[in-house]
C-alpha cells in the first residue's frame, strides 16, 4: 500500500498492535515500524500522511531507553505522541519528565482546556485510562498544555506552530470512552486522511500490484484450505491466472481428512493443484526433535525443500507464494530492546537463507479479520472464510514434545472429536480458534478393572479478532464433558482431558 499512511514507531508497547487495530477499523491504512526505522524513513514522501509514537517499557529517564532523531518529523508530518511517545516529545524539547510518586494506572477524568482541535466533539471532562510511572512535570515555553487532571499536571500537549501533540493517556484501549474519537480527530481532521483501506481498495491495489510485479512469471503456491491461503491464491489468480500453480503438501501434520477436504473445497476455484504426499519424509525430518523452534524450522525447510522440487518439474518458476498475514510479521520481528520475538512463524521464519525462489505474500499487512473481509470481496464461500486458523506447521506445534506418525493419529482423531462436538453444537461459529494439544504428559488412570497410563489432551478455544490477543471461550461444561467422554472412549491412547483457560497475553494461542 503506497498512498494515506500513517506510520506507527513501536517503541516495545504492549498496545502497539491495537493502535494499528483502531487506525484500521477507521479505513485508514497504517503501518506498525520499529523504533529505529525512523532514523531511515524519508518523512517527505507524499503518501505519509502522519506519524504516531506509541507507549514503551522503557523510561525516557534511563541511559538506555530509545531516542530516535524526531526533528526529521517536526513540522514536516502531523504527530502524535501516546505516553512514551508523549514524554519523549517533552524531555527532546527540554521539557521534565519526573519519576511518579504513586504509578498511575487505570481510570482517570481528563479536563481539556483550550478547545483545542485533538478533543474536537469530546466531552469535558472526559475518562481515559492511564498506564505509566513517570510524568510530564513541566513543558518548555514553545509547548501549548490543552488537557490536566487532578493528579497529574500535564495530561495533553500541542507544540506550537506545528501539528505535534502528546497524550499521557492510552486512547486505543475501550476504557478511554472517547479514545476511538480523539485518534478519529487525529486522523481525519488534522493528517486529512482518507478513509479509502477498503476490501475493494485493497483487492485492486494489490491485484494491479502484483501483475506489475510478476508480469509473465511463474507462482507455486501451497494451499492448505485455510483462509490466508485461499484468499492468496485467489488474489494471485485475479492478477496471473494460469500462471498460478497451486500444491497441496501432505506434510503429515494435517488435520483428520484434511487432504481430501481440501482438494473438494478447491474443485470450484478452477486452480491448477497437484497433490503431494510427503508424510514420510517430515515425519523423518523430525525424528527425536523436541525444540519447538527447531521444529518449526525444520517443516519450514523441509516445506520449502518438496517445492523447490516441484517447481523444477513445472519449470521456470520462480516465485513462491504464502500466506503470510501482519501478526506473523509483527511477532517476528524484535524492536532492537523493548520487545522481544516471541516465536518464528513458518512463513516469516525458520526458512533457508538460500532460496531458490523470491517469496510474494499478498496478505503480508492484513490482520486476519481484514483477510475475512478481503475474502468476502473476492466472492469466496463463507464455508472456507469461516474455517478457523490453524498454524502453518500444523500438528507439529500442537504435539509437545518429538513427534512420530502415532502421535499424530492420535491428535487427528482427539481433534476431529472436538471440532464435530463444537460444530455440532453450534459453537464453532462463536469461537476464533480451537483445536486439541498433545501433552508430553501420562496420567494414571482406570478403564474397566484395569489400570491405564496414557497420554493428556488438552483442548484450547479462544474468542479474537486478529490473533494478537485473545481470551478463552466458556464452553457450557455439559459439552466439555461429552467432548472428554468421547475422546477417551474412542481414542485409544488417551485416558484424561484437560481445557486451557489461558489468555493471550500472558500465554500465546498454540502452546508452541
Amino acid at each position: 500500500m503506497a498512498q494515506n499512511s500513517i506510520l506507527i514507531f513501536d517503541f516495545g508497547s504492549q498496545y502497539t498492535q491495537l493502535i494499528a487495530r483502531c487506525v484500521r477499523e477507521m479505513q485508514v491504512y497504517c503501518e506498525i515500524l520499529p523504533w529505529h526505522k525512523i532514523n531511515e524513513t524519508d518523512f517527505t514522501a507524499s503518501h505519509i500522511q502522519g506519524v504516531i509514537l506509541s507507549g514503551s517499557p522503557f523510561s525516557v529517564r534511563q541511559p538506555d531507553a530509545p531516542r530516535p532523531d524526531l526533528s526529521r518529523i517536526h513540522g514536516v508530518k502531523p504527530m502524535l505522541g501516546v505516553c512514551y511517545g508523549a514524554q519523549l516529545l517533552a524531555q527532546n524539547a527540554g521539557g521534565t519528565v519526573s519519576a511518579s510518586r504513586m504509578r498511575e494506572y487505570g481510570r482517570a477524568q481528563i479536563n481539556t482546556i483550550n478547545n483545542n482541535e485533538l478533543f474536537a466533539s469530546m466531552s469535558n471532562p472526559t475518562e481515559v485510562w492511564m498506564s505509566h510511572a513517570d510524568t510530564i512535570s513541566e513543558i518548555p515555553a514553545s509547548f501549548e498544555l490543552i488537557a490536566t487532571t487532578e493528579s497529574i499536571p500535564v495530561a495533553a500537549f500541542k507544540i506550537k506552530n506545528e501539528a505535534t501533540y502528546g497524550i499521557q493517556f492510552h486512547p486505543e484501549v475501550t476504557h478511554s470512552k472517547e479514545g476511538r474519537k480523539l485518534l478519529q480527530n487525529f486522523l481525519l481532521n488534522i493528517c486529512e486522511c482518507k478513509q479509502d483501506f477498503t476490501p475493494e481498495h485493497f483487492i485492486e491495489e494489490t491485484v494491479n500490484g502484483l501483475k506489475q510485479r510478476l508480469k509473465t512469471d511463474k507462482v507455486v503456491m501451497a494451499l492448505s484450505g485455510g483462509v490466508d491461503s485461499t484468499v492468496a491464491a485467489v488474489l494471485l489468480h485475479e492478477a496471473i491466472g494460469a500462471q498460478l500453480h497451486c500444491i497441496v503438501v501432505d506434510n503429515g501434520l494435517m488435520r483428520k481428512d484434511e487432504m481430501i477436504q481440501v482438494i473438494e473445497n478447491y474443485k470450484y476455484l478452477g486452480l491448477n493443484i497437484k497433490a503431494i504426499d510427503a508424510k514420510q519424509k517430515f515425519y523423518t525430518a523430525l525424528e527425536g526433535v523436541v525444540d519447538p523452534e527447531q521444529k518449526r524450522k525444520i517443516i519450514g525447510r523441509t516445506f520449502i525443500e518438496i517445492f523447490d522440487e516441484e517447481a523444477h518439474k513445472l519449470k521456470d518458476i520462480k516465485w513462491l507464494g504464502q500466506g503470510t498475514i501482519y501478526p506473523d510479521v509483527i511477532e517476528s520481528i524484535s524492536v532492537n530492546g523493548p520487545s522481544a520475538t516471541i516465536k518464528s512463524h513458518h512463513n516469516v521464519g525458520g526458512l533457508p537463507e538460500k532460496m531458490k525462489m523470491s517469496v510474494v505474500e499478498p496478505l503480508r499487512l492484513l490482520f486476519k479479520d481484514e483477510v475475512r473481509k478481503v475474502g468476502a470481496a473476492l466472492g469466496i464461500e463463507q464455508g472456507l472464510l469461516k474455517r478457523h486458523p490453524f498454524p502453518g506447521p500444523g500438528f507439529g506445534v500442537r504435539i509437545l514434545g518429538d513427534i512420530t506418525e502415532a502421535k499424530v493419529k492420535i491428535l487427528q482423531e482427539a481433534d476431529a472429536i472436538y471440532i464435530d462436538n463444537l460444530l455440532e453444537s453450534g459453537w464453532y461459529d462463536k469461537i476464533w480458534q480451537a483445536g486439541a494439544i498433545l501433552t508430553p504428559i501420562k496420567s494414571v488412570g482406570v478403564m474397566g478393572d484395569e489400570r491405564t497410563y496414557e497420554n493428556v489432551v488438552a483442548l484450547r478455544a479462544v474468542h479474537s479478532s486478529d490473533g494478537m490477543t485473545a481470551d478463552w471461550v466458556h464452553l457450557p461444561y455439559e459439552l466439555l464433558a461429552k467432548i472428554s467422554s468421547e475422546i477417551i472412549n474412542r481414542v485409544k491412547g488417551v485416558n484424561r482431558v484437560v481445557y486451557d483457560i489461558s489468555s493471550k497475553p500472558p500465554a500465546t494461542i498454540e502452546w508452541e
